[in-house]
C-alpha cells in the first residue's frame, strides 16, 4: 500500500540451473520464469487490492512463491490475509477460462497455498529474538530451495518480515552462507513504509535494493503509474477506463478491482519488469522496463517528513549505494492520420517518473487484454504479437560505419502489426542522440554510427505493437558498441 497514494536472447548463467523456460502460449519469449514473493499491507487502502488483480493475471509469466500480508506504517497492528485469499477466490472462478489463454496459469488452490502472514506489529519492534513469523519463515525456505535464479521480494508495505528473514538468517547461519543466500535476493519496495527498510540496506550492504529511500513519495519513481501528466493522453489511469476495461464487464475478478482511493495501483511497478515482453533484463534496472529505470547510487540524503510517514522515526542517510531514481528524457511515439504512421513527438520531457509512463498505455492495454481472458474464448480475445530479430542482439561497430537494426514479428491472432524502432540513450553509455537515416517505423532501419573516442554503448528499441483490440506490444532491445 502507498499513501497517494529489456539483451533479448542474451541468457544470464546466475538464472540457469533450477530455472524452467516458458514459452507462453499468449507469446511471450522463452526464458526463465523470475521467482517473486510479494509483501502487502493489503487492507490499508484499495491499491494494494488492485495491484493484486492485476499480479494474478500475470502469475502464468511470473513464478509465484508467496503473497505475504503484512503491516506498514498505514496498518500498523494489524494484517490480513484473508483479504488476499479473497482476490484469489475470483480468479478461482475464472481460471477455467484463463487456461485457454495459457495453460502455465497456476490453480487457486496453489495459490492459496502460498499465501502467508507476518507479525502485526510494527516495523524495528516486529524483528529480533522470537520474533519469527509465518511469512519470514517462508522467504527463508524459499531462498534455501535448490533453484539457482534469484528470489525477488516485492514490498508494497512494510519491509519487517524480511528483515526478520535476514536476521534469523545471519543468526542460524555462518557468514560464507549468509553471504551467498542475501546474493541471490532481489529487493523493490515502494518508498520505505516503515524503519526496517534503512536498518536492511545499512546490515546487508551488499543486498540488491531498489527503494526511493525516505518518505516523500511525490519524488519517487514508482508514482510514474498514476501521475497525471500535462500533454499526453492520461486516458488510460482515468477511473472511467478503469471501469469499461476492467471492473465492469469482466466477470469475477474485474469486479473485485476496487475504485481508486489515493493513486491506481501504485504497488505494481514493484513487478512490472518482470514481465516477460523482451524490454526489461530484471538484473539490469539501469537498462529500463515497464516498472521503471534506477541507477545505482548513493543518494546525498533522506526525503520527505518521517512525522507524516514513518511516525516520527528519523529516516537516516544511505550508507552505500542503492538502485533508486534515475531520469529519462521522452517523446512518446505518436500516431498521424495521414503520412508516416507513427513518429515521435516533437517535445520530449525528463523526469524520474517518466520512466514508467512512457509504457503506460501499453502495459494498460496489456492488462485490459488479460482481463479478457477471464471471460472470453481465445479466438475473441487479443494476445501479444512476438518480434523477432534478423540479426544479432548485440554487435560492434566503428565510428562512422553505416549499420542496419532488422527484425519481423508473428502474430498469434493473426493480426497486422506496427514497427517502431527507437534510442534509449540513458540505457546506454553513448547519451547522445543517433540519427536515424530512414523512416523509424519500418520493419528495418539505418543509422550512421558516430565519432567516439573509445568504445560506447547504445540501446536500441524495437516496439511492435499489433492492430487488435486492446492493441498490444512487445520489444526488442539490441545494444550496438562502437569503437573509434
Amino acid at each position: 500500500m502507498v499513501a497517494f497514494r529489456w539483451m533479448a536472447g542474451v541468457a544470464l548463467a546466475c538464472l540457469a540451473g533450477g530455472a524452467a523456460g516458458v514459452a507462453s502460449a499468449a507469446g511471450a519469449p522463452e526464458q526463465p520464469r523470475q521467482r517473486m514473493i510479494v509483501l502487502t499491507d493489503i487492507g490499508a487502502e484499495a491499491d494494494d487490492t488492485e495491484s493484486t488483480v492485476r499480479l494474478l493475471l500475470y502469475t502464468d509469466v511470473i513464478d509465484l512463491k508467496g503473497l505475504v500480508a503484512t503491516t506498514s506504517t498505514w496498518k500498523r497492528t494489524s494484517v490480513s490475509p484473508d483479504l488476499i485469499r479473497g482476490v484469489i477466490d475470483a480468479y478461482g472462478k475464472v481460471y477455467a477460462n484463463l487456461v485457454k489463454h495459457d495453460p502455465a496459469y497456476p490453480s487457486q488452490q496453489t495459490l492459496e497455498s502460498l499465501v502467508k502472514q507476518g507479525r502485526p506489529e510494527y516495523g524495528m519492534s516486529g524483528v529480533g529474538p522470537g520474533k519469527d513469523s509465518e511469512g519470514s519463515n517462508w522467504i527463508l525456505r524459499n531462498l534455501e530451495e535448490d533453484d539457482n535464479r534469484p528470489l525477488w521480494i516485492t514490498v508494497w508495505g512494510g519491509v519487517n518480515t524480511l528483515a526478520q528473514a535476514l536476521y534469523t538468517l545471519r543468526a542460524s547461519k555462518p557468514a560464507a552462507e549468509v553471504e551467498r543466500l542475501v546474493a541471490k535476493l532481489r529487493v523493490y519496495t515502494i518508498s520505505d513504509q516503515d524503519d526496517s527498510g534503512a536498518w536492511i540496506r545499512k546490515s546487508f550492504p551488499s543486498l540488491f535494493y531498489i527503494v526511493t529511500p525516505g518518505a516523500d513519495y511525490a519524488a519517487a519513481t514508482w508514482t510514474g503509474i498514476n501521475v497525471v501528466v500535462p500533454g499526453i493522453d492520461n486516458t488510460s489511469i482515468s477511473n472511467k477506463w478503469l471501469a469499461e476495461n476492467i471492473q465492469q464487464g469482466h466477470g469475477p475478478l474485474g469486479a473485485v478491482y476496487p475504485d481508486v482511493a489515493y493513486g491506481m495501483e501504485g504497488d505494481t511497478p514493484s513487478w512490472l519488469s518482470l514481465i516477460p515482453n523482451g524490454l526489461s533484463d530484471p538484473e539490469h534496472p539501469d537498462w529500463g522496463g515497464w516498472g521503471g529505470r534506477y541507477e545505482l547510487a548513493k543518494p546525498e540524503g533522506p526525503v520527505g517528513d518521517p512525522g507524516k510517514y514513518l511516525g516520527g522515526i528519523p529516516v537516516k542517510p544511505e550508507t552505500r549505494p542503492i538502485w533508486t531514481n534515475a531520469s529519462d528524457e521522452v517523446a512518446l511515439p505518436m500516431r498521424s492520420e495521414f503520412g508516416q504512421a507513427t513518429r515521435p513527438a516533437a517535445e520530449p520531457v525528463r523526469d524520474v517518473k517518466a520512466t514508467i509512463w512512457r509504457w503506460r498505455d501499453d502495459f494498460q492495454n496489456d492488462f485490459a487484454a488479460h482481463m479478457n481472458w477471464t471471460t472470453h474464448a481465445y479466438a475473441e480475445a487479443n494476445h501479444p504479437p512476438q518480434p523477432i530479430l534478423d540479426q544479432p542482439a548485440a554487435f560492434t561497430v566503428r565510428s562512422g560505419e553505416h549499420f542496419r537494426l532488422a527484425a519481423h514479428a508473428t502474430d498469434p491472432d493473426g493480426d497486422s502489426v506496427s514497427f517502431f524502432w527507437f534510442q534509449y540513450p540513458e540505457a546506454g553509455t553513448y547519451k547522445s542522440r543517433i540519427p536515424f537515416v530512414v523512416a523509424q517505423n519500418l520493419s528495418q532501419v539505418e543509422l550512421i554510427a558516430p565519432k567516439v573516442e573509445k568504445p560506447q554503448t547504445a540501446h536500441f528499441i524495437l516496439r511492435v505493437t499489433d492492430k487488435g483490440t486492446p492493441p498490444l506490444s512487445r520489444y526488442q532491445r539490441i545494444v550496438v558498441t562502437i569503437t573509434p
